[in-house]
């Protein structure tokens, strides 16, 4: 068996319907959407047209959120329903940032994700779908693709349908008859922070906090398109500067839709950011931790300075210590935090966010013997030990790379690149923390020689990976508009002045200054624009529709 669906919009009338039954059947609160009806408009008055589309879970035969998820709260059901259990959810919203349709959310009662799962306990007994019952046009076909003699199947084999995001790879089973790219392409129409009928732009639960962020921080540009589509810029000349512009990094059908006057009308709230400052602080801090260890270990493996074994201990110290900061802040993001625990208790592997937190909880460990074999005054085994926990400090500092990686809803994280990025930004963080220490504890020559050095290479890698990462050619218009506001949009300032500037530019030139106080404040302003550089990277992509 393998079920799926069909929107039929050649029958569908944007009745919402399908919402209504979705909501009673499931008690879903308001303000969150199972599933949900999209309007587009198309034309200038007065040739104008609405197209409807029904919005809600794929059940993706190769389900992203499945993947990421780290306790298989997710999971695919032997008849290809994508189905979830909340009682193992944790609320770390990684399958959000997964899912490329934007198709979860989190439950303000339960505080955990939640998601159309094709009405499975009516699946079960023999019934159909409560959207597909209620439909007055019959315009949702569920059933069986895999039976030859289900309605599905007959449609699916002589009429042309078409997926949204087909190029995701995660083989969607929604399936639209005649489906227009302004309503299946999330970059091809604005988002606006009221539609008619409602006033959607805060959300509800989890989303009250960020639901308004996509708008309020929104680029000038942005907030007079949506002014212009709500009618708020009487001007005529003036709105069709602002409505019918190209939109930069935008593929070129969507700008074709953009050329004819295509906006949303009703929609979703949006959600907003999801992983906030806790995640941008949890990588920065995880960051100095690897690196604070790594540090020291590469002075002495490779024989560039003499480290004493107060360094070595200083390195182990603050990288407890930052991993414990590590630790609160990953526990503070999560939606069900008393539920922490099982990432490692009820574990699914394929999840980067699980093999994350064994990571860390390994790294830890390895830290806290090497503590005890020296205190012990075990030189060999803390010699062992140390080169394990070197091993485990480089995968704790890269593995957030490959978890951004498992958010495919999120194009600009898919960079081959991400994990050179983050490594290289563990051996600024720990050189700039032994930068500070310095200020304080002094050191020799040979190892403030090897701080120079090292601070001095790693900005220079660290540059020329933020060069490949942002002028390299980006295969998606969503990953080329992040591009766009980094460097000319909302972000263009923290980045040329927080980055470019206090992170890179001010270090180079303290470290050529040279002496203690001059690298200590190298030290702080590579921190500085390391925190910053995070800050950009984790949350522009989060400011872009994912449907």
């Amino acid at each position: 068996m393998n079920y799926g669906f069909i929107i039929d919009n050649r029958k569908c009338i944007g009745c919402h319907a399908c919402t209504v039954a979705c909501k009673s059947e499931h008690d879903v609160s308001v303000g969150v959407n199972r599933t949900w009806v999209k309007y587009v408009e198309k034309g200038a008055f007065p040739d104008t047209r609405r197209l409807f589309s029904v919005m809600r879970c794929n059940h993706c035969e190769d389900a992203p959120c499945v993947e990421i998820c780290p306790t298989t709260a997710l999971y695919t059901r032997d008849d290809g329903i994508v189905d979830f259990d909340p009682r193992r959810c944790i609320g770390c919203k990684g399958c959000m940032q997964a899912c490329p349709y934007d198709a979860l959310y989190i439950d303000p009662e339960t505080e955990t994700a939640a998601k159309c799962n094709y009405c499975a306990h009516r699946v079960d007994i023999g019934l159909e779908p409560a959207c597909v019952n209620v439909c007055p046009e019959h315009a949702i076909i569920s059933g069986d693709m895999a039976n030859p003699d289900t309605e599905i199947s007959g449609l699916l084999a002589r009429e042309q349908v078409t997926v949204r995001k087909a190029d995701k790879g995660t083989k969607p089973k929604l399936f639209y008859i005649e489906g227009d790219e302004s309503t299946l392409n999330p970059t091809s129409t604005e988002p606006s922070s009221d539609y008619m009928w409602s006033s959607q732009s805060t959300g509800v639960g989890h989303f009250a906090k960020y639901a308004e962020d996509r708008i309020s921080h929104a680029d000038p540009i942005q907030m007079a398109r949506l002014l212009a589509a709500q009618g708020s810029i009487d001007d005529a000349h003036s709105e069709n500067e602002i409505i019918v512009p190209p939109g930069e990094g935008m593929s070129d059908h969507a700008e074709a839709v953009k050329q004819e006057n295509a906006q949303r009308v009703y929609d979703a709230p949006g959600k907003g950011i999801l992983w906030g400052w806790e995640v941008t602080a949890y990588v920065w801090t995880k960051g100095i931790a690897a690196g604070a260890f790594l540090v020291p270990f590469l002075a002495m493996v490779f024989n560039w300075a003499q480290v004493s074994q107060e360094t070595l201990w200083l390195g182990a110290e603050t990288g407890l210590l930052f991993l414990l900061f590590t630790t609160i802040l990953l526990v503070m993001d999560l939606d069900q935090p008393r539920r922490f625990l099982y990432v490692l208790l009820r574990p699914q592997w394929r999840s980067w966010l699980t093999l994350g937190g064994y990571a860390l909880t390994i790294y830890g460990a390895l830290l806290t013997l090497w503590c005890v074999a020296m205190v012990l005054n075990r030189s060999a085994l803390a010699g062992g030990i140390q080169g394990l926990a070197a091993l485990f400090a480089v995968i704790t500092a890269v593995y957030t790379a490959f978890l951004f990686a498992q958010a495919k809803g999120r194009d600009f994280w898919q960079s081959p690149t991400l994990s050179l990025h983050m490594i290289v930004h563990s051996v600024m963080a720990g050189a700039a923390i032994f930068a500070i220490f310095g200020f304080f504890t002094g050191g020799s020559r040979s190892w403030y020689g090897f701080l120079t050095d090292l601070i001095y290479i790693s900005i220079i890698v660290n540059i020329l990976v933020l060069l490949f990462e942002l002028i390299t050619t980006h295969s998606t218009a969503a990953a080329k508009q992040v591009v766009s506001m980094i460097l000319t949009g909302r972000y263009s300032v923290s980045f040329c002045f927080g980055v470019v500037l206090i992170g890179n530019v001010l270090p180079l030139w303290c470290v050529w200054l040279g002496g203690t106080t001059s690298l200590a404040v190298a030290g702080i302003c590579i921190l500085i624009g390391i925190y910053i550089t995070e800050h950009i990277w984790v949350r522009a992509p989060q400011t872009l529709p994912l449907s």
